[in-house]
């Protein structure tokens, strides 16, 4: 018993050393591939980074390309203005106004941004007047319009001044005529008063009446004028009645009775 009992412990001893080593083996398996991977990625990594530097490579050679072709061009260009700065050096000898060539071109770069600024305002200068110009075209149409609209108003009002002209100067005419028929009207009113008053005198001188009836009332005056005619017809009307019966004559025109009897002409009348 105490030798299984050892053998137990032994083999239990065992038993935790090999779970050890296989713990261990395990692990070791495991860092193995994760070494592997890290490894891998860092490979793809690198391949990757290596891609990028030779891309970056093209690309810095297409740079320095550009930048050679660039400083080829400044160059020609420094060559080609390289008589500027003798040039402005001379101008710069000739004045005293500047102190450096830097003053100078500031001094230039300066009226140049005047002359851009006077440019543009130019610009909107011309711009306004196009504006203004175009406005006063349309106003000077618009007024055109309104002055031919105002003529054949004018024209029109023209024709009905005339026509009422010659209206006024036929009512006018109207007017004269009317006045003229009124006066003789009148004239004959006033003649037919004086007559009717004339007729109503010896009425009332005749039989003796009162002139009480006024100047200004022919109607009452041709009253009693009526008056004295129907009661003189009443008169003769009772005279013929009371005559003897007339003696038949020969019968004689009234022309022959007006020659041989000149009194039965007026008493007719």
């Amino acid at each position: 018993m105490e030798e299984l009992q050892q053998r137990r412990k032994e083999l239990e001893l065992k038993e935790g050393q090999l779970k050890k080593s296989i713990l261990k083996f395990d692990k070791f398996l495991k860092d193995n591939d994760a070494k592997r991977s890290r490894a891998l990625r860092k490979a793809g990594e690198e391949k990757q980074q290596a891609a990028q530097r030779v891309a970056e490579a093209e690309r810095l050679k297409e740079e320095i390309a550009h930048l050679l072709a660039v400083k080829d061009k400044l160059q020609w260009q420094l060559e080609r203005h390289k008589a500027f700065p003798e040039y402005l050096q001379k101008v710069l000898e000739k004045t005293e106004q500047f102190q450096g060539i830097p003053e100078l071109i500031a001094q230039f770069q300066a009226l140049m941004a005047t002359q851009a600024t006077l440019a543009q305002r130019e610009l909107f200068g011309q711009e306004a007047v196009e504006e203004e110009r175009a406005r006063l075209q349309r106003y000077t149409e618009e007024s055109s319009n309104q002055i031919l609209q105002q003529n054949n108003r004018v024209a029109e009002l023209q024709a009905q001044l005339e026509q009422a002209q010659t209206r006024v100067l036929e009512l006018e005419s109207n007017w004269v005529c009317i006045q003229n028929t009124a006066a003789d009207k009148t004239l004959e009113l006033g003649r037919i008063k004086l007559a009717a008053l004339n007729l109503f005198q010896m009425v009332a001188k005749h039989r003796k009446l009162p002139a009480d009836v006024p100047m200004e009332d022919t109607a009452a005056q041709l009253d009693a004028v009526e008056l004295c005619v129907v009661d003189l017809n009443d008169i003769l009307a009772n005279f013929r009645k009371g005559e003897p019966t007339p003696v038949p004559q020969p019968e004689t025109t009234a022309a022959s009775r007006s020659e041989t009897d000149p009194q039965l002409t007026t008493s007719t009348a």
